[in-house]
């Protein structure tokens, strides 16, 4: 409960908001000046700062575990049109290619050594229980090699927006039906259903 308080007042499209680690940034993806970049904005609200300038679409897909970088999709480096993912530092600069061929989104272990991510992009993500050649995996990576290390256990669901915390990560998936939320463990390597859905798909 509460009142909603408004951060930003900028002309364009606002998407993908992302709180740092710690709560005081939020990182969003936004189009002001014709092109869709990444920006960050304190929690408070205030002015927002731009982080990249490709003329590519860059889009917030989260922050490093150390916060001090966000970390976001972009095919600027690709051969054609899917995405790969990056993070830039919250001072500016230059971007770094996070080193795996394709990405969509992604969350890191809480000590940045590893990531688990979706790699593959899908045409139409608000098709429901789709089971055609585009269903999404949620995979987890070696950063140190690139590697893929394990992946969360499925049988052809569309699982997405992954998110890391300790031992567990959160995901949401329609394996069983609309899209709810679940947990993969770790140590056990079991998937649990956390919210019982019978209605609308969860979105995000």
């Amino acid at each position: 409960g509460g009142e909603a308080k408004r951060l930003t007042t900028g002309i364009g499209v606002e998407t993908d908001p992302y709180f740092s680690p710690e709560g005081s940034l939020i990182a969003f993806t936004a189009e002001y000046d014709g092109n869709t970049d990444v920006y960050t904005i304190p929690a408070s609200g205030g002015v927002p700062s731009r982080l990249t300038y490709h003329p590519d679409p860059d889009q917030v897909a989260g922050w490093t575990a150390d916060g001090k970088q966000v970390l976001f999709r972009s095919s600027r480096q690709s051969y054609s049109y899917f995405n790969r993912l990056f993070t830039i530092p919250i001072q500016g600069g230059f971007p770094t290619e996070v080193a795996l061929p394709i990405a969509q989104e992604g969350t890191y272990s809480p000590d940045g050594a590893r990531l688990a991510y979706v790699p593959t992009p899908q045409w139409q993500p608000a098709w429901k229980r789709y089971r055609g050649g585009q269903p999404k995996p949620i995979w987890i990576a070696n950063l140190l090699d690139s590697g893929i290390i394990e992946k969360i256990p499925r049988d052809n669901s569309n699982d997405f927006n992954p998110m890391w915390l300790g031992h567990t990560i959160y995901f949401l998936s329609d394996r069983a039906g609309p899209v709810t939320l679940f947990a993969y463990d770790l140590n056990t390597k079991q998937v649990t259903k956390l919210v019982q859905n019978d209605g609308l798909d969860f979105k995000s």
